[in-house]
């Protein structure tokens, strides 16, 4: 069928059962259109209810309107997004103790929560409230919602809590359901349906993790709070619709040039929205045999290093939290027949529901295979090697199966995409699965991250990823800028990426500059060439390596390093003749880069002679 607003077809093979006629026919009934709510197994809860405990009874987090205030006054948002996160993740443990405990405090718990949600101001978050820039205020309008990820969040919470709870709240506090169902209504669906000019739609072609994660809460709130009818079943198409746009948008690889972090509010968030929509249609509408939806969930395994670290372009951090919601990636590889994804996800689970989220919270309880699934002895598949030239972006490893050795990992691409950093034809080098030669992420995000001095901040400047400064010159933004003709080779011994950085720098006369990255098995090396060709004489130029934890110059042309939290560490070096060596200390100061990297970072600068022509090869072997 058509995109109602794009005129494309739709990459999901539903036809007129996504439309409203449609699903007006195949949608359950608000009460059974959630999944059932499963039983915790005996002690799954166990941490949630120590921490329930501890609160009960003191002042709930309560954000403020200075804080709110902040972001448009010195740029800091966690002031107020910290509280309101605060509160949220209080009400999910709350209804979980009420859904485990029968007594009536905690019935009491989650309804004070629920209430106040329902009495805050604004559910957008304040970085995303661009009614204020418009009115030059610096408090929301509460007669004119945005609707964010942060309201499509609560939204979702409140029809979750509603689905939990049910009648234990009309029996209590009748009447609170009727105000949930009010405040949703205009704060979230109404907007979500009335209006096309949110840009996370995607109707513009650019579409990104925004849409699936707001359509697919929007999609929640819909199916348990609106009244059945032609109104409801609007909503759910325009949500489906949104995420099916979010699908075509993914590469056929299934990769996100967003990073692995931001798979879990992408591609996941996707999946879980599926996951809810044949529910809800009594299996209608399975998007099972998409074939983007299968590679999507290799993914997050293609990107993992090793342990706790995984490959981190763009904004995601190389030691991201660990407590996502593992079930959902599992049950889509047992669908896709993934043994590998399915593995990975064994791996990196936890014991008990880790989510805040209450909806993933819920549906882990009520994923009877996870229970069992995670008594099972799995280790991580750890690929030989993956290129996914969606995004350009590849890994290989000294070994399938083992984290043991170097490990490489490649990106080519442009510097127009998704939570861009200019670093086309960047490197990433680990040793035993630990980054050494490292992406140093992003710090905590301001009013500055999202905002046009954003390559101001120093961690997304080319000068401090592992490219080259050409003639003083670093990569310039935009999809304009970029590498070409990107070839690569693999085989048991040998894995390669040769591809012309020159297109990502803005310097006259630069003919090319041609970047191999390759990893020889046999020799047990990485190696990092560069050649490069002007059409005239000039200034010099440099290669930069950003480098983790301990770094020592011991001779002309050799260094070691040692990552964080010490184990084996890597020997680089050089021809010393041809590039003169000089370190830079960064001092870390963020707290979100600090807990990854530790204290400071640490910059190889390899300055070459101011020739029109030249090359030099950067060696990375394992050190002892």
């Amino acid at each position: 069928m058509p995109n109602t607003a794009t005129g494309s077809p739709l990459l999901s093979p539903w036809g007129a059962a996504a439309t409203p006629e449609g699903l007006m026919r195949a949608l359950l009934p608000p009460e059974k259109s959630l999944p059932p709510i499963g039983q915790a197994p005996p002690g799954a809860l166990a941490e949630v209810r120590e921490q329930a405990v501890t609160e009960l009874g003191t002042p709930w987090p309560q954000p403020l309107a200075s804080q709110f205030a902040r972001f448009f006054r010195d740029g800091d948002r966690t002031g107020y997004e910290d509280r309101v996160f605060g509160r949220q993740d209080r009400l999910t443990r709350a209804v979980l103790m009420a859904l485990d405990d029968a007594d009536q405090g905690w019935l009491d718990e989650a309804s004070d929560g629920i209430v106040q949600l329902c009495e805050q101001s604004s559910w957008c978050w304040p970085a995303h409230e661009s009614g204020c820039l418009e009115r030059g205020t610096v408090l929301p309008d509460p007669a004119a919602p945005y609707l964010d990820l942060g309201a499509a969040d609560v939204a979702a919470q409140l029809a979750w809590a509603d689905h939990a709870l049910g009648g234990r709240l009309d029996d209590r506090f009748p009447g609170l359901r009727e105000r949930v169902r009010a405040e949703v209504r205009a704060r979230v669906l109404e907007p979500f349906t009335r209006r096309r000019d949110w840009h996370w739609l995607g109707l513009d072609g650019d579409v990104h993790n925004w849409c699936p994660w707001i359509c697919g809460n929007v999609l929640v709130a819909a199916l348990r709070l609106a009244e059945p009818g032609e109104e409801r079943a609007r909503q759910v198409a325009w949500a489906v619709a949104g995420i099916d746009r979010y699908l075509a948008a993914l590469p056929a690889d299934g990769s996100v040039d967003e990073g692995y972090e931001y798979w879990w509010n992408g591609a996941c968030r996707a999946l879980e929205a599926l996951d809810l929509l044949e529910h809800a249609t009594a299996g209608a509408l399975s998007a099972a045999d998409v074939p983007v939806v299968r590679e999507t969930v290799a993914f997050p395994h293609r990107m993992h290093l090793g342990g706790p670290w995984y490959v981190n372009f763009a904004d995601a951090r190389a030691l991201p939290p660990s407590d996502q919601p593992w079930h959902v990636p599992y049950r889509w590889a047992r669908r896709t027949g993934d043994t590998d994804a399915a593995r990975h996800a064994l791996d990196a689970r936890r014991a008990v529901p880790a989510s805040a989220e209450l909806g993933r919270a819920l549906a882990e309880l009520a994923d009877h295979a996870w229970p069992a699934a995670r008594t099972e002895q799995a280790a991580a598949p750890l690929v030989a090697d993956v290129w996914l030239p969606g995004t350009q972006v590849g890994l290989a490893r000294a070994a399938a199966g083992s984290a043991l050795g170097l490990t490489l990992a490649v990106k080519g691409g442009h510097n127009g995409e998704h939570h861009n950093h200019n670093d086309a034809g960047s490197v990433v080098v680990a040793v035993d699965g630990v980054p050494v030669v490292v992406d140093a992420g992003r710090p905590t995000y301001t009013a500055q991250t999202f905002g046009p001095d954003r390559y101001a901040i120093w961690t997304m400047q080319s000068s401090w990823h592992n490219v080259p400064e050409v003639r003083g010159t670093p990569q310039a933004q935009g999809r304009e800028f970029g590498v070409r003709d990107v070839a690569v080779t693999r085989s048991r011994e040998l894995f390669e990426v040769r591809m012309d950085l020159a297109g990502a720098y803005p310097v006259p006369g630069l003919a090319g500059w041609l970047r191999t990255a390759r990893l020889d098995r046999h020799a047990g090396r990485v190696t990092v060439a560069d050649r490069w060709s002007f059409t005239a004489e000039g200034g010099p130029s440099a290669l930069h390596f950003l480098l983790a934890g301990h770094v020592e110059l011991l001779a002309p042309g050799r260094l070691a390093a040692r990552p964080p939290g010490g184990g084996r560490g890597v020997l680089i070096f050089w021809e010393p003749e041809r590039a003169a060596a000089a370190l830079t200390v960064r001092t870390l100061e963020d707290p979100m880069l600090r807990g990854v990297w530790g204290d400071r970072l640490t910059r190889l600068e390899l300055t070459t002679p101011a020739t029109a022509h030249g090359e030099l090869e950067v060696h990375v072997e394992v050190r002892a």
